[in-house]
């Protein structure tokens, strides 16, 4: 009896640990996670960090559909720290967990591009909020989109604006080297090219402390216009060092000194610079007023660029787990939400409605051109937009032409 007794109670331990065992994968198999990739770290974690915030309050305040289908959605984020290497690294991590199935990022296009190829053999759907380079979608990824606006696109309108409202006629182009500031200023130099400016420069540069090496050719050649492609924490700190050393002419770049931290690095120099952007102020977007509260009152702030940006990027990904969800009847593939996410279509937005074309763009994007009014970091979100422009993707654009009957 004894022996019995032992096999018995074996068997039903045995029983209650498969039982066990299977609902704790029942359990996982409800757990959706949404991952997010940005700099939260070093010089550039102004923008990463509100990136990373916008994701945060997107996925609190927009689940609802996914809880009421028995998930539970959780929030991974991950420091990229604008450095390819790392978020290839990260990017490894991101696909291997399986409860993983949309990611939001990154600011940088040369950590994107690189990391998306993993995202992208591994089916998972990245939507970014701020990568303009044009590779990005151009490779034609199904896994890969964007909501905001190209270089090749933003570099030409930022050269017309030098040309026709600043009067410019010779122009000094720096870049720092990556695929976002070496992309961008490619694009404003051969617009400034049709536009019969006259180039003085084309340099590129990773230097971040000591410009003087960079300053002196400028000042002897004088150019009207010093076109930078590069982020805040660089072309900050240059643009303070040549107001310094005596170049009183102006200052234009993209949406890379699109950060309160620019005000900060720049100071009073920093005043009367131009840049160009696909995000505009929080605060320029009327569907925002609500996102610009909640916001303040969960991180203590004002959102920085992009913030909004990632939000909405957010929420394409969760729309594209629902819809994929509710076809499947259960947890959806990764190639499910992928295509669910690409059929994106007249989305109301944060930042204005989004539809992609067939490579992940958005059909049509806002341009911005925008003039920096105080050395106060504060008063960021009031610099003046001198004006602004809706293009459509090359794709969307070319969709159009062969649409339009010859005459």
């Amino acid at each position: 009896m004894k022996t019995a007794r032992l096999v018995t109670l074996a068997g039903s331990a045995a029983l209650a640990l498969a039982l066990s065992a299977s609902l704790v994968g029942a359990q996982d198999s409800q757990v959706i996670k949404i991952a997010s990739q940005s700099p939260l770290s070093g010089p550039q974690s102004v923008l990463g960090i509100a990136i990373r915030n916008g994701v945060e309050l997107a996925i609190e305040q927009n689940s609802q559909a996914l809880n009421d289908l028995g998930f539970t959605v959780e929030f991974v984020p991950y420091d990229d720290q604008a450095t390819a290497e790392v978020g290839v690294a990260n990017a490894q991590q991101i696909v291997a967990d399986p409860a993983i199935l949309g990611l939001t990022g990154h600011l940088n296009s040369g950590v994107a591009i690189p990391s998306s190829e993993v995202y992208n053999e591994n089916n998972l759907v990245m939507v970014s909020p701020a990568n303009t380079n044009p590779l990005i979608t151009d490779r034609g990824y199904p896994t890969v989109n964007r909501i905001c606006g190209r270089d090749d696109l933003q570099g030409p309108t930022g050269a017309v604006i030098a040309a026709n409202d600043l009067g410019v006629t010779s122009v000094y182009i720096l870049h720092d080297t990556t695929a976002y500031g070496q992309g961008l200023a490619d694009y404003f130099r051969a617009e400034a090219a049709t536009l019969g400016l006259t180039e003085l420069g084309f340099e590129g540069t990773a230097e971040a402390a000591n410009f003087d090496g960079i300053i002196q050719p400028i000042l002897a050649l004088n150019p009207d216009l010093v076109f930078f492609g590069g982020i805040y924490s660089q072309t900050g700190v240059f643009i303070s060092q040549a107001r310094a050393a005596g170049y009183t002419g102006l200052f234009m770049g993209g949406d890379g000194f699109d950060s309160s931290e620019f005000a900060e690095l720049a100071g009073d120099a920093g005043v009367g610079t131009y840049y160009t952007t696909v995000a505009g102020p929080a605060s320029v977007y009327p569907n925002a007023a609500q996102f610009i509260e909640d916001y303040n009152e969960a991180f203590g702030e004002d959102p920085q660029p992009f913030a909004a940006q990632a939000y909405d990027s957010t929420v394409i990904i969760l729309n594209g787990i629902a819809a994929a969800a509710t076809e499947a009847g259960g947890l959806p593939t990764r190639e499910a939400v992928a295509a669910a996410v690409r059929a994106t279509e007249n989305y109301e937005g944060l930042t204005g409605t989004i539809t992609f074309d067939d490579n992940g763009d958005p059909e049509t994007a806002v341009y911005f051109a925008v003039e920096v009014v105080s050395a106060d970091p504060a008063e960021w979100s009031n610099n003046t937009i001198v004006a602004s422009a809706v293009l459509p993707s090359p794709l969307f654009a070319l969709q159009q032409a062969e649409a339009t009957p010859s005459s």
